[in-house]
C-alpha cells in the first residue's frame, strides 16, 4: 500500500492543529480537497497545502516527512490506520485516539496520549510532561491502549491513568503514576521522586531502587509470580527491556495509603 506522504515546507509560523489528518477523515477525499483542509490555530488562515507538499497515496497510511514542535494533535481521535512522523511533534499527540498506530520517530510534547482509548503510540525519543494525563478540566487520563517511549518522559507520567499500559524505557520524571485509577506503568530506568502519589489502584513496575518513595506505601515482601512471566512474554515483541525487567524477582509495595491504598509498586529486589 502506497502511503499518503506530506513533506513539511518549513518551520510553521504558528501552531497547527493536525487533528484532521487521520485516515477516517481523509477517506474519499481528493488531493485537492486534502490541500484545502484548514489547520490554523490563529486568525491567519493556513491549509495543509500551504504547510506541506502532498504526494498522492492511501489515506489509511499517512507519512509526515519533517517534524516540528508546533504540529499539535497529530492522530487525535484516530480510529484505525497508521500515521508515521519522521520528526518531532507538538502537544496532545494521539489525544482521544481509539485505534490504529502512531509512530513518532522524534520527540512529543506534553499531554501525548491524553484520553487515549485504544491503539498503539510509539515515541522514538522523548515525551513531555503529563504523558497520558488528563487535559485541564478532565477527570481521567488514558483509558486504554499501549504507549511506548524509547527515551525519557517528563513529570506526571500516567496521571489519572484509567486503563492501558505505558512503558518508558528512559528516565521518568517526578510523580509518575500520580492519582492513578487503574492500568499499568513500566519504568525501565531511573525514576524521579515520589512515584504513585495518591494512586488509588493500578500497578507501577520500576527498576530504580534509589528513587525517593513515599512513606505511605507498605512493604509486602518479595514476590515471584507466574503472571509476571506471562506478561513479560506478551511485552517482549514491543519492548525487550520492559520484558526483561518484569521477569526479575520483584518486591511489592502497597499504597498509596494516603488515598484508597489499593495500588501497588513492584520494585526490582
Amino acid at each position: 500500500m502506497t502511503p499518503l506522504v506530506l513533506t513539511l515546507r518549513g518551520h510553521p509560523d504558528q501552531r497547527l492543529d493536525m487533528s484532521a489528518l487521520v485516515p477516517q477523515k481523509l477517506a474519499g477525499k481528493s488531493i485537492r480537497e486534502i490541500e484545502r483542509i484548514e489547520i490554523q490555530t490563529t486568525r491567519e488562515r493556513v491549509t495543509l497545502g500551504d504547510a506541506f507538499k502532498i504526494r498522492k497515496g492511501s489515506p489509511a497510511a499517512v507519512r509526515l516527512n519533517g517534524g516540528s514542535d508546533r504540529l499539535d494533535r497529530i492522530a487525535a481521535e484516530m480510529s484505525d490506520g497508521e500515521i508515521i512522523v519522521e520528526g518531532d511533534v507538538g502537544q496532545q499527540a494521539g489525544c482521544q485516539m481509539k485505534g490504529g498506530r502512531l509512530l513518532i520517530c522524534g520527540s512529543a510534547g506534553p499531554w501525548a496520549a491524553s484520553g487515549m482509548g485504544g491503539g498503539t503510540i510509539e515515541i522514538g525519543r522523548h515525551a513531555g510532561e503529563r504523558l497520558a494525563g488528563p487535559l485541564n478540566g478532565e477527570t481521567a487520563g488514558m483509558r486504554g491502549g499501549l504507549v511506548i517511549v524509547r527515551g525519557n518522559a517528563g513529570e506526571h507520567v500516567g496521571d489519572r491513568l484509567r486503563r492501558g499500559t505505558i512503558i518508558v524505557e528512559g528516565h521518568a520524571g517526578r510523580f509518575a503514576g500520580s492519582r492513578m485509577i487503574a492500568g499499568t506503568i513500566i519504568l525501565v530506568q531511573s525514576v524521579g521522586a515520589m512515584p504513585g502519589t495518591l494512586m488509588c489502584r493500578g500497578t507501577i513496575v520500576m527498576a530504580d531502587k534509589t528513587c525517593e518513595l513515599l512513606p505511605t506505601f507498605s512493604d509486602c515482601g518479595r514476590q515471584d509470580l507466574v503472571f509476571a512471566r506471562i506478561m513479560a512474554s506478551a511485552l517482549r515483541p514491543v519492548s525487550t527491556r520492559a520484558a526483561a525487567l518484569i521477569r526479575r524477582p520483584l518486591r511489592r509495595l502497597a499504597g498509596d495509603m494516603a488515598a484508597l491504598g489499593k495500588g501497588e509498586i513492584w520494585l526490582v529486589d
